[in-house]
Protein backbone atom coordinates (compact mmCIF):
# COMPACT_ATOMS: atom_id res chain seq x y z
CA UNK A 1 0.00 0.00 0.00
CA UNK A 2 3.28 1.73 0.74
CA UNK A 3 4.39 2.10 -2.69
CA UNK A 4 1.14 3.08 -4.27
CA UNK A 5 1.18 5.87 -2.37
CA UNK A 6 4.71 6.64 -3.93
CA UNK A 7 4.09 5.84 -7.04
CA UNK A 8 0.99 8.24 -6.87
CA UNK A 9 3.54 10.85 -5.97
CA UNK A 10 6.09 10.73 -7.94
CA UNK A 11 3.71 10.66 -10.95
CA UNK A 12 1.94 13.65 -9.79
CA UNK A 13 5.34 15.12 -9.26
CA UNK A 14 6.35 14.58 -13.04
CA UNK A 15 2.53 15.91 -14.15
CA UNK A 16 3.61 19.18 -12.11
CA UNK A 17 6.99 19.21 -13.73
CA UNK A 18 5.43 18.95 -17.19
CA UNK A 19 2.66 21.09 -16.58
CA UNK A 20 5.43 23.70 -15.16
CA UNK A 21 7.78 22.98 -18.56
CA UNK A 22 4.61 23.85 -20.76
CA UNK A 23 3.38 27.24 -19.12
CA UNK A 24 6.87 28.39 -18.72
CA UNK A 25 7.01 28.29 -22.87
CA UNK A 26 3.19 29.67 -22.88
CA UNK A 27 4.70 32.60 -20.76
CA UNK A 28 7.76 33.66 -21.34
CA UNK A 29 10.07 33.53 -24.55
CA UNK A 30 13.36 31.73 -23.89
CA UNK A 31 16.60 33.75 -25.60
CA UNK A 32 20.15 32.45 -25.59
CA UNK A 33 22.63 34.78 -24.11
CA UNK A 34 23.36 36.24 -27.28
CA UNK A 35 19.62 37.20 -28.11
CA UNK A 36 19.42 38.27 -24.20
CA UNK A 37 22.42 40.82 -24.85
CA UNK A 38 21.16 42.10 -28.14
CA UNK A 39 17.85 43.38 -26.06
CA UNK A 40 17.88 43.52 -22.62
CA UNK A 41 19.14 47.16 -22.76
CA UNK A 42 16.56 48.15 -24.13
CA UNK A 43 14.36 46.47 -22.10
CA UNK A 44 13.26 46.20 -18.30
CA UNK A 45 16.07 44.08 -16.68
CA UNK A 46 14.67 42.37 -13.80
CA UNK A 47 16.15 39.74 -11.35
CA UNK A 48 14.13 37.87 -9.26
CA UNK A 49 15.80 36.28 -6.88
CA UNK A 50 15.69 37.16 -3.59
CA UNK A 51 18.40 40.33 -1.89
CA UNK A 52 20.74 38.54 -0.58
CA UNK A 53 21.61 36.18 -3.93
CA UNK A 54 20.84 39.63 -6.26
CA UNK A 55 24.13 41.34 -3.94
CA UNK A 56 26.10 38.67 -4.19
CA UNK A 57 26.34 39.37 -7.83
CA UNK A 58 23.67 40.16 -10.66
CA UNK A 59 23.77 41.20 -14.59
CA UNK A 60 24.79 44.99 -14.80
CA UNK A 61 21.72 47.03 -15.07
CA UNK A 62 19.42 44.69 -13.44
CA UNK A 63 17.11 45.69 -11.02
CA UNK A 64 16.10 43.27 -7.74
CA UNK A 65 12.11 42.30 -7.58
CA UNK A 66 12.30 38.92 -6.06
CA UNK A 67 9.39 36.78 -6.89
CA UNK A 68 8.39 36.80 -3.49
CA UNK A 69 7.62 40.62 -3.84
CA UNK A 70 6.63 40.97 -7.34
CA UNK A 71 2.61 41.28 -6.45
CA UNK A 72 3.08 43.75 -3.81
CA UNK A 73 5.80 45.77 -6.62
CA UNK A 74 4.08 45.27 -9.97
CA UNK A 75 3.37 48.70 -10.45
CA UNK A 76 7.35 49.45 -10.97
CA UNK A 77 7.22 47.50 -13.50
CA UNK A 78 6.14 49.00 -17.22
CA UNK A 79 3.12 47.43 -19.29
CA UNK A 80 4.53 49.39 -22.65
CA UNK A 81 8.41 47.79 -22.78
CA UNK A 82 9.80 44.32 -22.98
CA UNK A 83 10.42 42.48 -19.32
CA UNK A 84 13.78 40.38 -19.56
CA UNK A 85 13.99 38.46 -16.56
CA UNK A 86 16.38 36.04 -14.93
CA UNK A 87 17.27 33.79 -11.86
CA UNK A 88 19.84 31.48 -10.88
CA UNK A 89 19.21 29.02 -13.26
CA UNK A 90 15.99 29.45 -14.93
CA UNK A 91 13.29 28.13 -12.82
CA UNK A 92 11.92 30.81 -10.65
CA UNK A 93 11.19 32.97 -13.69
CA UNK A 94 8.27 31.21 -15.01
CA UNK A 95 6.54 31.86 -11.71
CA UNK A 96 7.38 35.48 -11.77
CA UNK A 97 5.83 35.24 -15.67
CA UNK A 98 2.73 33.84 -14.42
CA UNK A 99 1.90 36.73 -12.15
CA UNK A 100 2.99 39.34 -14.64
CA UNK A 101 1.10 37.73 -17.45
CA UNK A 102 -2.20 38.32 -14.84
CA UNK A 103 -1.33 41.55 -14.49
CA UNK A 104 -1.65 41.97 -17.91
CA UNK A 105 2.17 42.43 -18.79
CA UNK A 106 2.80 40.04 -21.82
CA UNK A 107 5.85 40.71 -23.36
CA UNK A 108 8.40 38.91 -21.47
CA UNK A 109 11.41 36.82 -21.87
CA UNK A 110 14.15 34.85 -20.05
CA UNK A 111 18.07 34.09 -20.08
CA UNK A 112 18.79 30.49 -20.74
CA UNK A 113 20.44 28.71 -18.21
CA UNK A 114 20.01 31.88 -15.83
CA UNK A 115 22.53 33.84 -13.78
CA UNK A 116 24.84 31.05 -13.45
CA UNK A 117 25.27 30.92 -17.63
CA UNK A 118 25.41 34.50 -17.60
CA UNK A 119 29.29 35.26 -19.04
CA UNK A 120 28.53 39.05 -19.32
CA UNK A 121 29.55 42.12 -17.00
CA UNK A 122 28.37 41.33 -13.59
CA UNK A 123 28.03 43.84 -10.54
CA UNK A 124 28.84 42.64 -6.79
CA UNK A 125 27.67 45.03 -4.09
Amino acid sequence: MEWIIAIALLVAFIVYIVISRFMQKKNVKTLTEEEFRAGYRKAQLIDVREPNEFDNGHILGARNIPVSQLKMRIKEIRKDQPVYMYDYNGIIVARAASILRKHGIKDLYQLKGGFKKWGGKVKKK
